[in-house]
């Protein structure tokens, strides 16, 4: 190879010198004629002169690395050779294992985990050509003790939520019992049960029973059974759920002590954004209890000294919006049914930071008669901070606010008995309107502390008058809270309200909760 090398820059060189010395005797017309020509010659043999000098470097480049690569095998294969020497060499003894080591070493070997898809079962049969399965069994206790400066005769219309600590003392505020499952591949099911403690009497609730689709194209899904309806982030969430012990002012006022939570169907279609974004479209059955704001009247589980309905220690009559009479409509048309539009939307945004933000509205009948008309609208704001590098969890920043409005057109009121305590009441536009922004921040390992602060007011007259009327009258509270979870199966929560209201007699209440939540088993998860 050298000596190609060799005689090809001699060639080189000798045809330079060539031209360098070509007969001066030639024609000058003729050496014009060509001088561009060789001066591109001239370029052209230094061109390929660096050329040939650039390709030896990378000549010598290459033989570098080649050495490189042998040094590295030959460190690779003294590393081999030694840590096989030091395999042979005889082991020290052990010391004697322990019974429990000698236990563990007697156990049967753990078999592989199959390839094939599997879900835990507490009940599998046949039924009707497709497997059922009981994927989640739970069961989820919730009870709270702790006491007020007003009595349990007015601290039911304190403490508006059916699940919310209601009394002085104790409180056994949910016993809620789970189950779900793969139907097959097309449906999923859930079933939640709910135990409540009534003045010694247990009150058994069916809270949620729906179908999901599993298996929709074109991002579609729909919802099916009794289910809460999908307003807002509260009203679609249990009470273990809740970062604070009880339900939002609000909340209690728009839907009711227990949410709103209806027998209807739902559709719900992931919507083709760069971001998640999902719209769902529901009608469900208006006429309920567990629709106040609609086709139905404010119910309350216990409250009151005989633990009926009562303000005062009084027994009331069953009332709707605005303390009118109860007028509910049959269904006979599309038109007396209850209709939800949601739309919500998620984005990462930088930091770590998750935001979600959600428009909703519902519009249906009322139960003060047959021209009666609700609307409920409201926005919901919802961020999680909570750093790439945290621990379990931890630290994390939260931050939830919800504003609801409603338009309740009542419809005049005409009494059929002259005996009745209302005779007569004129058509009006009640209103009610509020919000809540709670902050909760992790700060160590299994520890957190939050405030939430909540206001609600309204507009219109009630039949006793607005101030006087605990669904409707001026309200403020500010909830501060200390969380501690021992561990992710358990949770304890001390909780105390500064309460303002118009209808209490000294205007402020105060109020210390100490709650405690348990769950055994696996939960299906909520929505976030």
């Amino acid at each position: 190879m050298q000596r190609r090398i060799l005689l090809r820059r001699g060639f080189y060189l000798g045809l330079l010198i060539a031209l360098m010395f070509l007969p001066r005797g030639v024609d000058h017309g003729w050496a014009q004629a060509q001088g561009g020509d060789l001066e591109l010659l001239k370029k052209q043999v230094r061109q390929l002169m660096r050329q040939e000098v650039e390709r030896q470097q990378q000549i010598r480049a290459l033989q570098k690395q080649e050495m490189e690569r042998q040094q590295q095998i030959r460190a690779l294969q003294e590393q081999i050779e030694r840590l096989e020497a030091e395999r042979a060499k005889p082991q020290p003894p052990q010391a004697p294992a322990s019974a429990l080591d000698r236990a563990l070493e007697e156990l049967p070997a753990t078999p592989a985990p199959s390839t094939e898809p599997t879900a835990p079962s507490l009940v599998s049969g046949q039924t009707g050509g497709a497997t059922f399965r009981l994927i989640d069994v739970s069961a989820i206790i919730n009870m709270a003790v702790g006491g007020s400066t007003e009595p349990d005769s007015r601290l039911s219309f304190l403490q508006l939520g059916g699940h919310d600590p209601r009394q002085n003392g104790f409180t056994l505020q949910a016993t809620e019992i789970s189950l779900a499952g793969a139907v097959d591949p097309y449906f999923s099911g859930e079933v939640h049960l709910n135990f409540l403690d009534q003045n010694g009497e247990t009150l058994a609730e069916l809270e949620e029973a729906f179908l999901t689709t599993q298996a929709l194209p074109f991002g579609l899904e729909v919802e099916a059974g009794l289910m809460l309806t999908e307003f807002g982030i509260i009203n679609t969430q249990h009470s273990h759920s809740w970062d604070w012990q009880d339900q939002p002012i609000v909340a209690s006022r728009m839907f009711g002590p227990d949410g709103q939570r209806l027998v209807g169907a739902r559709l719900g279609w992931l919507v083709p954004v760069p971001w998640f974004a999902q719209l769902h479209i529901g009608v469900q059955n208006a006429r309920s209890n567990l629709a106040p704001s609609f086709n139905g009247a404010f119910h309350m589980h216990g409250g009151g000294e005989e633990g009926g309905h009562s303000h005062g220690g009084e027994e009331e009559e069953e009332t709707v919006v605005g303390q009118r009479p109860l007028v509910q409509q049959r269904v006979e048309g599309p038109e007396d049914m209850l209709y939800l539009v949601r739309l919500e939307n998620s984005w990462e945004l930088p930091q770590q930071i998750t935001a979600k933000f959600g428009l909703s509205s519902l519009f249906g009948p009322n139960a003060s008669g047959p021209d009666g008309r609700s609307i409920v609208a409201g926005a919901d704001l919802k961020m999680t901070w909570r750093p790439a590098r945290n621990f379990r969890g931890w630290p994390f920043l939260k931050w939830q606010s919800e504003f609801m409005w409603r338009d309740y057109k009542a419809d005049d009121f005409q009494a059929e008995e002259p005996d009745e305590a209302i005779q007569q009441l004129d058509s009006d536009h009640l209103r009610g309107y509020g919000f809540y922004s709670q902050l909760l921040y992790g700060f160590r390992h299994g520890w957190a502390a939050g405030v939430r602060v909540e206001y609600a007011n309204g507009e219109g007259n009630s039949v006793e008058g607005r101030s006087q009327d605990p669904l409707r009258d001026e309200r403020f509270r500010l909830s501060p809270q200390l969380v501690y979870w021992p561990t992710e199966f358990s949770r304890l929560r001390l909780q105390y309200n500064y309460d303002w209201a118009d209808h209490l007699d000294d205007n402020d209440a105060h109020t210390v909760w100490l709650g405690l939540e348990a769950q055994f088993g696996p939960h299906p998860a909520h929505q976030y």
